[in-house]
């Protein structure tokens, strides 16, 4: 199944956050260009400070972090909503992966 070139949806209800068009697939994450909306703007902020923590290994806070956007917005595959998805957005670029039922939780 070929990814590279399909449109993904970053929503929140059922306002478009922007778009994600996929570029490169290295399973199980995919990346491509980030086309915010205006919209976007208010959750940005969200996804700059997820980002930080994960790199500054602060692995706890991360968790609470990104717990508010999995709860908050929604990824649209071309075939229809996602069930859950870990998403990195910086600078133009969008990284995730995703899957049609829950993850585990450990």
């Amino acid at each position: 199944m070929g990814f590279e070139g399909k449109v993904w949806r970053l929503m929140q209800q059922k306002e478009l956050l922007g778009e994600i068009v996929i570029d490169e697939a290295d399973f199980p994450w995919l990346n491509g260009r980030f086309v915010p909306t205006p919209a976007f703007g208010a959750v940005k902020p969200w996804f700059d400070e997820s980002l930080t923590l994960l790199e500054t290994e602060e692995y706890e806070r991360f968790d609470a972090s990104y717990d508010r956007i999995a709860q908050t917005l929604s990824l649209v595959a071309p075939s229809g909503p996602v069930a859950e998805f870990l998403l990195h957005i910086r600078d133009g670029r969008a990284w995730f992966r995703w899957s049609d039922e829950a993850f585990d939780d450990v």
